[in-house]
């Protein structure tokens, strides 16, 4: 059996941020870059990057966006688009489930938004068509526009759904708001699975599947097609969010699934770095750690635009 791996990061702004505002010589002389690089010159790594087109206010009122990024490294990221590439995530890290009722023309403009920046500061070779929707929902309306966008795969939320039962409560951070407000007849709940516990009750839109063809194709290269929007529904993500694992037991955790056929394992971006509220100083040897377990049990990285 060929063995595959997937890495990838969302909510991606601050590096490019970065690099923008110290202009290295090389984009690999920025840290972020630079950390990218040293675990695709030692195990291979291939990752995509999901990014934000802007930063959020919440973090001060300075904002940098894609359009704030120079072309001065465009050959530089288009000679390494072998290994690093980008793809949408999301306007901003603002509102949670910023896509669940979304219509097709503000989901379509917010795409085309990061693409057209993606393909001036970098190369649309640089580009990835295989999207992890920040928050994950979106409505059959986004479904739709990213199809037309020229999406191949979205990755979906899986299980039981149910419906709200009018409690405000009954959901955390607020979200009973972000489930009514325009509310599509595809939004529900669905209880989620995973660490971090605070979300175990959690919203589904359009891009939902059951739990039978979750488990049909969760670790293998299978997928679901949706009849009504073309758009191949995947699991480009394994519960190994690494910003939730600790350093010490994250090779044992792994090991347990290394037998598997595919495996997709992310990170979030922010906790890279210092001066976020949840700084992981770890954030560099927990990938280096991901990247050597898969390595060493056999896997090939790829980007998931090459599922078929």
């Amino acid at each position: 059996m060929s063995k595959k791996a997937f890495f990838f990061v969302d909510d991606v702004i601050w590096c490019l941020r970065d690099v923008a505002e110290t202009r290295p010589e090389s984009i690999f002389q920025a840290p972020y870059f630079n950390m990218l690089k040293k675990a695709h010159d030692k195990y291979g790594l291939r990752i995509q990057l999901n990014l934000f087109y802007r930063t959020d206010f919440f973090y001060g009122s300075k904002e940098f966006t894609l359009k704030d990024m120079p072309d001065c490294y465009k050959d530089e990221f288009k000679a390494n688009s072998d290994w690093l590439k980008f793809a949408f995530h999301a306007k901003q890290e603002f509102p949670d489930y910023p896509y669940i009722n979304a219509e097709y023309d503000d989901v379509k403009q917010d795409f085309l938004d990061i693409q057209r920046e993606v393909f001036r500061f970098a190369a649309p070779e640089c580009f990835a068509y295989s999207l992890i929707p920040h928050w994950l929902p979106v409505s059959k309306d986004a479904c739709r526009a990213l199809a037309d966008c020229g999406t191949k795969y979205i990755s979906p939320s899986s299980g039981d759904t149910e419906e709200y039962n009018g409690d405000p409560s009954s959901l955390p951070y607020g979200h009973a708001m972000r489930l009514l407000q325009n509310r599509k007849p595809e939004t529900k709940i669905f209880i989620r699975p995973g660490l971090n516990k605070a979300i175990s009750r959690s919203l589904s839109g359009y891009n939902h599947i059951s739990q039978e063809a979750h488990d049909k194709t969760f670790w293998n290269m299978d997928y679901v097609t949706d009849k009504e929007t073309g758009v191949r529904f995947k699991k480009l993500g394994h519960g190994y969010a690494l910003n939730l694992r600790k350093l010490d037991t994250l090779a044992s955790e792994l090991q347990v699934n290394m037998d598997k056929e595919f495996i997709g394992i992310g990170n979030h971006e922010q906790y890279f770095y210092s001066d976020y509220l949840a700084y992981q100083p770890d954030y560099a040897d927990k990938l280096y750690v991901a990247c050597d377990t898969v390595v060493k049990n056999g896997y090939e990285f790829i980007f998931a635009d090459e599922i078929d």
